[in-house]
């Protein structure tokens, strides 16, 4: 079936009933991704911004180690091979070559619920190896953005899980509702991350061509 002859126009709302589920659902999402670039503030992500480019200017040897767990920690990882292109030493929790991170280090942690108690956790080490800490996450009252130094509220759960740790829910094999919930945190989460690379470009007077050349020449 040719595209014209099911989508009438860009609101998923006004979408053919011939349109797949798997179609509409991306509209869906593109959707919610739009609404929480509105309600994302402003001076938040312009906090996270500054301190990435006063880090990459004043401590240019210090490291930045990005966590999350589950499909946050994915979306992590991504962050951390953009960093990586523009010239930071990024790492990820969990890699066997995550080194010790000290005073004037930046941690960067992505959380929806703001209570992965894996993620609690690292924060807390965090804060006692008194290295910076951004918190990425939908509750800045959370364990984890009461104890971040930056907070960054991406909109994506609308509310607590009995059980908000991601690997007590697999344990116990929790996947509704929390999946769609999370799936939209962490969808918002990684094109607001995406466009922390894209400004972070602009300020470092980066080009594409600078990113290429530190880009994996081998790859799998």
């Amino acid at each position: 079936m040719a595209r014209d002859s099911y989508l009438k126009d860009s609101s998923s709302s006004e979408l053919s009933s011939e349109v797949p589920l798997s179609v509409k659902t991306m509209y869906d999402i593109a959707e919610f991704v739009l609404r929480a670039a509105t309600l994302i503030k402003a001076r938040q992500a312009e906090e996270m911004v500054n301190a990435l480019e006063d880090f990459y200017r004043n401590h240019r040897g210090g490291k930045v180690l990005v966590m999350g767990a589950g499909r946050s920690g994915l979306v992590g990882r991504a962050f951390a091979m953009r960093l990586l292109h523009l010239g930071y030493n990024s790492y990820v929790l969990g890699e066997t070559i995550v080194p010790a991170i000290r005073e004037n280090d930046i941690a960067i942690a992505i959380s929806g619920s703001g209570r992965t108690k894996l993620i609690v956790t690292a924060a807390e080490a965090v804060r006692e190896a008194k290295s910076r800490l951004i918190a990425i996450t939908s509750y800045a009252d959370s364990p984890l953005g009461r104890m971040a130094d930056i907070v960054v509220e991406v909109p994506g759960r609308t509310k607590y899980s009995k059980n908000e740790d991601y690997f007590a829910r697999q344990i116990l094999g929790i996947n509704e509702p929390l999946a769609p919930l999370g799936t939209l945190f962490e969808d918002a989460t990684q094109v607001f991350l995406d466009g922390i690379v894209a400004e972070l470009m602009v300020r470092l007077k980066k080009t594409e061509e600078d990113l290429r050349l530190v880009h994996a020449n081998i790859e799998l």
